[in-house]
């Protein structure tokens, strides 16, 4: 969730209201140091049996919107490719354009794979509070989601940073987003409302009208959780499967996507303890394994998944290595080998390093170190493993590390990139 600044309440809450009364919860503590997953001889906290949905489904046909972009600024219109190593490769940042001292849109930038080093080369306007970004798996088209009451998600084409429209979500407060493999479903997820939602792609790599929408009514969020709060979807790496993280319900929803129609059907649930606030799932290369960021008990867990079925059995809770009182942790990053996993802790300001044993299904912390930088909302790794990016939503800084191969260490490579109200890193 976002800054804490703001008091919350009500069915709309935005994540930047959220995390300041995370302490009233009593989920700020960091839990004790707990070994293995349910799948690796833990202690399941899951239930298998679907519970009831309040879907509303959409119009799959309807033809897209366009509104105007900003031109294009300094900068290459193409991506290198993954064997140029030498050249400079893009990188996208996401924002608060309504915060205070925030961007003013989507920040362009170009790093070097060698250095590390980071060049500022515009923005994309004409994109209200873009606070996630992806991309199209053939490279050509930037989504974004609009965190804002309204919820929507944006469609820009990278060639000439021209905006091809946005759709609304029908929830509110749309937090993240990604695509599904096959390039034709964008999935959202709405943090204010508690929804998840499908819009189709088309061939230009425009967004049309929402095919599905889902609202997380059950289980029924603990007391003070004030309503469902779905913070992340994302298909399972089969691509059988998309899963819906909420952190309001203490759940991880898996659905069956309809790849014609672009409609859900709820499959399974797995549920955390009480309390924890699940918010970010990573899989590991493998397939088999995922860990989960759980903001509000500041844990992170190791979580089985079972393909044929889109069933996650999520196991005990584990240390995040957070040292300071009050820690949020916002974002595990996998390296593309599956032998090492970083940790984002917001509050205590650290990245956490852990290696990934037993095909993934255990992780061994490793140790902690400063992310230099003030909140780190987000992290990625360069497609290569090879740097590591964390965005620092209150210091508006990217703290650029160098990735040891054999160690998993990770060095500061050069000062911090200054971008205002910084909260998401996109490397390509």
């Amino acid at each position: 969730m976002g800054s804490g600044t703001e008091a919350a309440g009500g069915a709309g809450w935005s994540r930047r209201r959220f995390v300041g009364v995370l302490g009233a919860l009593g989920g700020a503590a960091a839990a004790p140091t707990l070994a293995g997953c349910a799948g690796d001889g833990g202690s399941p906290g899951t239930s298998k049996t679907p519970a009831k949905t309040s879907r509303t489904p959409e119009s799959p046909q309807a033809a897209p919107e366009f509104s105007a972009g900003s031109a294009p600024e300094s900068g290459p219109d193409a991506s290198p490719g993954p064997s140029d190593r030498s050249l400079p490769r893009p990188l996208y940042l996401g924002t608060y354009t309504s915060a205070e001292g925030g961007g003013k849109g989507i920040g362009v930038a170009s790093y070097d794979p060698g250095s590390g080093r980071i060049t500022g080369r515009g923005t994309i306007t004409g994109v209200p509070d873009p606070s996630y970004l992806a991309v199209h798996p053939d490279g050509r088209t930037l989504y974004a989601a609009d965190e804002r009451e309204a919820g929507a998600v944006t469609a820009v084409r990278l060639s000439d940073r021209k905006v091809l429209g946005s759709r609304a979500t029908g929830g509110a407060h749309t937090c993240h987003l990604s695509v599904h493999p096959g390039g034709r479903w964008l999935l959202s997820a709405d943090f204010g409302s508690g929804t998840v939602a499908v819009h189709p792609i088309d061939a230009s790599g425009a967004l049309g009208e929402r095919t599905d929408s889902v609202t997380h009514t059950r289980p029924a969020p603990r007391q003070g959780q004030q309503g469902p709060h779905a913070h992340q979807f994302v298909t399972a790496p089969d691509g059988g499967h998309v899963l819906a993280v909420d952190f309001g319900t203490d759940t991880v929803y898996s659905y069956r996507l309809d790849e014609q129609a672009g409609t859900l059907t709820e499959v399974a649930q797995a549920h955390t303890r009480a309390g924890a606030g699940p918010r970010h799932l990573t899989f590991h290369p493998g397939g088999r394994y995922a860990y989960l960021a759980n903001e509000a008990d500041d844990t992170v867990t190791v979580c089985a998944y079972e393909p044929s079925s889109g069933q996650l059995t999520i196991g005990r809770p584990q240390s995040t290595g957070a040292k300071a009182g009050t820690n949020y942790p916002a974002q595990v990053a996998v390296t593309p080998d599956g032998a090492y996993a970083f940790l984002a802790n917001r509050g205590d300001n650290s990245l956490a390093r852990y290696a990934v044993e037993a095909a993934g299904a255990r992780l061994r912390l490793l140790g902690t170190v400063p992310v230099a930088g003030d909140f780190p909302r987000q992290i990625a790794l360069a497609p290569d493993g090879g740097l590591l990016f964390a965005a620092n939503q209150r210091s508006g800084t990217v703290s650029v590390f160098r990735v040891a191969a054999a160690s998993g260490e990770l060095r500061l490579v050069g000062e911090p990139f200054a971008s205002p109200v910084t909260v998401c890193a996109l490397p390509l």
